[in-house]
């Protein structure tokens, strides 16, 4: 299985501007690209939520400081489930301490949409 290099990691990690674009339903062309809230659990992980996916493939694109949108990776999605949410939520409560849309993203809805992002071979 293809990992994150820890410096792509701590940069999408840090940064608030990340985007995706999942595959099409053709399997062929890229949808449009989405920005999401994301953040990073085990090293080797990229998580986020607030958006419904099916597993699949893609692309993550960073978009500005300090992830310039020069990286742009092929993906896989993956679900999520288990005590990784546990986890996740609580990425999310240090990256967005303070700002009033984070109880969205620690709820059971946001749970229910997260999905597991990494990089293809």
């Amino acid at each position: 299985m293809a990992t994150w290099s820890k410096d792509e990691l701590r940069k999408i990690a840090e940064a608030d501007d990340l985007h995706i674009s999942p595959f099409r339903e053709n399997g062929k062309t890229y949808g449009t690209p989405t920005w999401i809230w994301s953040v990073a659990v085990d090293e080797a992980r990229l998580q986020w939520a607030e958006l419904s996916l099916v597993p699949g493939r893609g692309t993550a694109e960073g978009g500005a400081d300090p992830l310039p949108r020069a990286l742009t990776k092929q993906v896989t999605f993956e679900p999520v489930d288990g005590q990784i949410n546990d986890r996740i939520d609580e990425a999310y409560r240090a990256k967005y301490k303070g700002r009033p849309h984070l109880k969205p993203m620690i709820s059971a809805r946001a749970r229910a949409a997260t999905v597991k992002v990494m990089p293809r071979r």
